[in-house]
C-alpha cells in the first residue's frame, strides 16, 4: 500500500511536469492569437484608401518578430510545443493489468510550429479586391487558435487527473492509517488481557501463600 503511494507521488510530479511545458505552449499560442488578431486588423487598415502602407508595414514586421520571439523561448526543460510537430508522450495514469502487474496509460500531445509560420512575411497589398494578404493572415490565426485549443484540452486532462491522484493517495494514506490504529487496538487489547491475567496470578499466589498460615493460627 506505502509502495503505491510513492508510485502515484511520482507520478504525480511527472504529471506536474507536463501540465507546465503544455501550459507554457498554451499561452504562447494564445498569445499569438492576440498578434494576429491585430496583424488581422493592420491588414484590412491597409486596403483602405490613403492607408500608410510603410508604417503599417513595420508594425506588421515589427509583430511578426514578438511572434517568432515567443514562440523561441516557450520551452520548459528543452521541450518546446510551438516550435516543431514532433508529438511529446506524457504519463499519465497507473493501471494495473494484473497480480502486481502495472502499466502507464500515456498521452500524446501534438506539437504545432506556429514559429516558422510566424517567420513568413507578410505583404501588405493596398487592393482591396487581393486578399492574399488577409488569406495568409487567416491560415496562420486558425492554426494558432487550433494549437491552443488542443493544449488547453490536453493541459485540462493532465489537471484533472493530477487531482485525482492526490485523492487517490489521500484514501491510501486514510486507509492505511485506519489499518495501523486498529493494529494498536489488538495490541492493546492483548497486553489488557495479559495483564490482567498476570494480576490473577499474583492475587491466587498470595491467597495460596497465606492458606497455611490461617490453617496454623487455629492450633494456637
Amino acid at each position: 500500500m506505502t509502495s503505491d503511494v510513492g508510485a502515484y507521488k511520482k507520478m504525480s510530479e511527472s504529471l506536474t511536469a507536463a501540465s507546465e511545458t503544455i501550459g507554457v505552449a498554451r499561452n504562447a499560442a494564445e498569445q499569438m492569437v492576440d498578434i494576429l488578431k491585430q496583424v488581422q486588423e493592420k491588414v484590412i487598415e491597409g486596403k483602405k484608401p490613403g492607408a500608410d502602407l510603410a508604417k503599417l508595414q513595420a508594425d506588421v514586421d515589427a509583430m511578426t518578430a514578438t511572434m517568432q520571439s515567443i514562440g523561441a523561448s516557450a520551452q520548459v526543460n528543452g521541450i518546446n510545443m510551438v516550435n516543431n510537430t514532433d508529438t511529446q508522450s506524457f504519463s499519465v495514469s497507473l493501471t494495473r493489468v494484473g497480480a502486481g502487474d502495472v502499466g502507464l496509460e500515456v498521452l500524446g500531445v501534438d506539437g504545432v510550429d506556429l514559429v516558422t509560420d510566424a517567420a513568413a512575411d507578410v505583404t501588405l497589398v493596398a487592393d482591396a479586391t487581393d486578399e492574399s494578404d488577409l488569406d495568409a493572415i487567416e491560415t496562420q490565426l486558425q492554426a494558432a487558435i487550433d494549437a491552443a485549443a488542443g493544449f488547453g484540452s490536453a493541459q485540462i486532462r493532465i489537471d484533472a487527473q493530477n487531482e485525482f491522484l492526490g485523492k487517490q493517495m489521500d484514501s491510501i494514506r486514510t486507509a492505511a492509517g485506519a489499518m495501523v490504529d486498529a493494529d494498536m487496538e489488538e495490541a492493546s487489547a492483548r497486553l489488557t488481557a495479559l495483564q490482567t491475567q498476570q494480576q490473577l496470578g499474583i492475587q491466587a499466589l498470595s491467597i495460596a501463600n497465606q492458606a497455611p498460615q490461617s490453617i496454623m493460627s487455629l492450633f494456637r
